[in-house]
């Protein structure tokens, strides 16, 4: 079972590709998702890696938590399960 992984603080330069290279140092990396702006289109300067194998991710994690890139200090850990929020139409409370 895989596991996946939130990457904070990536520099605005970073892209799924490159964020992918470093992770696969590791092990098998199944997809990366930096997360977009929708109004301005850059980087909010986090994103997610999901690796196939859970110790590989684990290793990952322990080695790259702090590292440099791209002259930024990543914050790496394992993705919590976010809340589905409840979305209400506007104006209605």
């Amino acid at each position: 079972m895989g596991k996946k992984i939130y990457v904070g603080n990536l520099p605005f330069s970073a892209t799924s590709d490159s964020l992918a290279a470093v992770f696969s140092r590791f092990g098998s990396v199944a997809s990366t998702k930096i997360v977009i702006d929708r109004d301005t289109g850059r980087s909010k300067g986090f994103g997610f890696i999901e690796m196939s194998d859970a110790v590989a991710a684990d290793t990952a994690i322990a080695q790259l938590h702090g590292s440099d890139f791209g002259g930024r200090s990543l914050t790496v850990n394992e993705a919590r399960v976010s809340d589905k929020r409840e979305i209400r139409p506007s104006g209605r409370r």
